[in-house]
């Protein structure tokens, strides 16, 4: 998940005040829908109001990405990537405390009993971890595997590429 990247953007967030003010302390992934409270599409101005003002900005990233943490120097949280100035995508940062998705599945769960409890799912191999991918319509849910244990969630409109 670019995670070289995320990494040297996250220490940028060192000089903002305590990011992600906002951010859920316990975030859901309601499959197809909404991940930590965002939506695919809605505004960049309604992420703001929603997650806060404190930010980090990928310096490296294809798409306008920003990432919201639950502290200076802490990388678990939420990124949020925006194209045309609207969410195009959202996943956690660095397997974040107590998040939840559907059917009991909590992040840090072992891979079988997450991925049978989440559905329908292919896998997509990704540099140093597996991206399981739930196809709708309008939506892909992912499910990140690292070392046989869940790591992360992340929601993408069809067609974008799991693995970030």
């Amino acid at each position: 998940m670019r995670r070289a990247a995320v990494c040297a953007s996250l220490l940028a967030l060192a000089a903002a005040a305590p990011a992600g003010a906002a951010l859920p302390a316990h975030g859901h992934l309601v499959p197809g829908r909404s991940l930590g409270g965002v939506r695919l599409g809605e505004s960049a101005a309604r992420v703001a109001r929603s997650l806060g003002s404190f930010r980090g900005v990928c310096r490296g990233c294809a798409t306008t990405t920003w990432y919201f943490t639950y502290k200076p120097f802490d990388q678990h949280g939420l990124a949020v990537e925006l194209t045309g100035g609207r969410v195009s995508g959202v996943f956690t940062l660095w397997q974040p405390d107590r998040w939840t998705g559907p059917n009991g599945i909590v992040l840090g769960a072992f891979e079988g009993d997450a991925t049978s409890r989440a559905g329908s799912l292919v896998p997509d191999t990704c540099v140093g971890y597996t991206a399981y991918v739930h196809a709708a319509t309008a939506t892909q849910t992912v499910y990140y595997v690292l070392n046989g244990k869940l790591w992360g969630f992340g929601l993408f409109r069809p067609g974008a590429t799991p693995c970030r």
